[in-house]
């Protein structure tokens, strides 16, 4: 055999064996893909496989130490006393993904700002008596994140279990901290999938999106704010004159912030790697009960369905007055775009409030041919000039969903991300009327036709939206 020969032979052997790891891997693993993904995918691997089946071994998997609890629900929790309501529907799929049931919550507060999202946080800290569990995806180096560490040293000096979880890769995006004094200060402290380390295991692309401080198993603060100045009042001392971006937070008590701490235990164990919980159960000791419920819904590589977009697509095809949302970055998959689309032809009224200007400029660039598509179908499409980074929605002014899950590709498929679920209608009220708070400064969208040049960009970036 000819030198060409032997080099033939060797490249069909490994596109076979690239082929047959990605064939195999999607079907054990359950890889749900977007079709352009997956065609970009077997097309590399065929005529590149020496540097895409490397690739794909890092950044390639979708789905790892898939939670599953031990039984099925039982007959009767699939079924609500209200089945026909838009929160009797959710709780129903809710149950068929084996997801936490709706549970008692009590003293809802929703942050109007900043300043007292922070105030709260800090309050959390200091009057913690036995426990501290802080989840952020970026702890920044900066005056907000030295503030907030301080507090934390202080705690654990004082004998409280402080435990600190900071996404892998986050933990670069605002400055390190030197963990190593935190440890020797009493902080217990895990980075959730190295990149470094976690390469080989094809988890380099999967990110901890979760966002929550729990303090003695039953204070939640969540939503979408990471622990940098930016997100709460800005940074005066680096960038005098500057404004902090707006989001949305919120703090409750009562057996949903119960939910929240087990989600913190699973990810703790799994970034320590210790065995996963089997399943999630109430403690032996009584929790606080009320009439005014909600839900904890997780979403990412460790949950068997795509949680959050199964919620979302089910809720706005079934939508039959109003969808309400707010969003960072609008960069949807077909048939999200689809059941927001039909729903506003089929007269319900959808409004869409993003910012002017994200800090994702590829997002930005990539999120028009949707915006263009839903403002054709009759949705209004609202541009606020400051940067929002809130995500919300409310359905019918009977659900809201508040958390840290972008309506983008990202976050429905590849992060590990948070939402709860809100049912009491004072409640959903408070969130539609913060949104709507928000959409008062706002302009409509001008959807003007792209140019050539325009249409072919943003094509080529929704190849990439998975990664934007």
């Amino acid at each position: 055999m000819t030198l060409l020969d032997h080099w033939l032979t060797l490249h069909v052997l490994t596109v076979m064996a690239g082929l047959a790891i990605y064939v195999t891997s999607s079907r054990t693993l359950h890889l749900r893909r977007h079709p352009t993904v997956a065609i970009g995918w077997v097309i590399a691997l065929i005529f590149l496989p020496y540097i895409s089946l490397p690739l794909y071994l890092i950044f390639g998997i979708r789905k790892v130490n898939i939670y599953l609890p031990a039984d099925r629900p039982h007959e009767e929790t699939l079924h609500t006393s209200h089945p026909n309501t838009l929160a009797g529907q959710t709780q129903q799929l809710a149950a068929v993904m084996r997801l936490p049931a709706a549970c008692a919550y009590q003293q809802l507060n929703l942050h109007q700002d900043g300043t007292q999202a922070l105030q709260v946080l800090r309050n959390m800290i200091d009057s913690a008596t036995r426990s501290i569990d802080l989840s952020t995806f970026i702890l920044a180096h900066d005056g907000l994140g030295d503030e907030i560490v301080q507090h934390l040293e202080r705690r654990a000096r004082e004998g409280i279990k402080v435990r600190l979880l900071v996404d892998g890769v986050g933990v670069y995006l605002g400055g390190r901290h030197d963990f190593k004094r935190l440890s020797s200060e009493g902080i217990q402290v895990a980075l959730f999938v190295p990149p470094l380390r976690s390469s080989l295991r094809g988890r380099t692309n999967l990110r901890n999106h979760r966002k929550m401080l729990i303090t003695d198993n039953e204070w939640l603060w969540c939503g979408g704010r990471n622990l940098a100045s930016e997100y709460f009042e800005g940074d005066p001392l680096h960038a005098p004159g500057s404004l902090s971006w707006i989001d949305l937070s919120f703090d409750l008590k009562g057996s949903l912030a119960w939910q929240a701490q087990q989600l913190f235990e699973q990810d703790w164990q799994f970034a320590t790697h210790k065995a996963l919980p089997g399943q999630y159960t109430l403690p032996d000791r009584d929790l606080p009960t009320g009439l005014v419920t909600g839900q904890l819904f997780a979403s990412g590589p460790d949950q068997v369905d795509d949680t959050i977009y199964t919620i979302l697509i089910s809720n706005f095809f079934n939508a039959r007055k109003s969808i309400l949302a707010v969003t960072p970055y609008f960069v949807p998959d077909p048939t999200l775009l689809m059941s927001l689309t039909l729903a506003a032809r089929r007269g319900v009224t959808v409004d869409l409030l993003v910012p002017k200007k994200s800090n994702h400029r590829l997002a930005d660039i990539a999120r028009h041919r949707a915006l263009r598509e839903l403002a054709a179908a009759g949705a209004r499409v609202w541009i606020l000039p400051r940067m929002i980074h809130a995500k919300a929605i409310v359905i019918d002014h009977e659900l809201a969903l508040a958390g840290t899950a972008n309506l983008d590709e990202r976050s429905l498929f590849l992060n590990y991300e948070l939402m709860l679920a809100f049912y009491e209608s004072s409640d959903v009220r408070r969130f539609a009327q913060w949104i709507e708070n928000q959409r008062s400064a706002a302009v409509a969208y001008d959807k003007q036709p792209p140019g050539f040049w325009r249409e072919t960009l943003e094509g080529l970036l929704l190849w990439l939206a998975f990664q934007l």
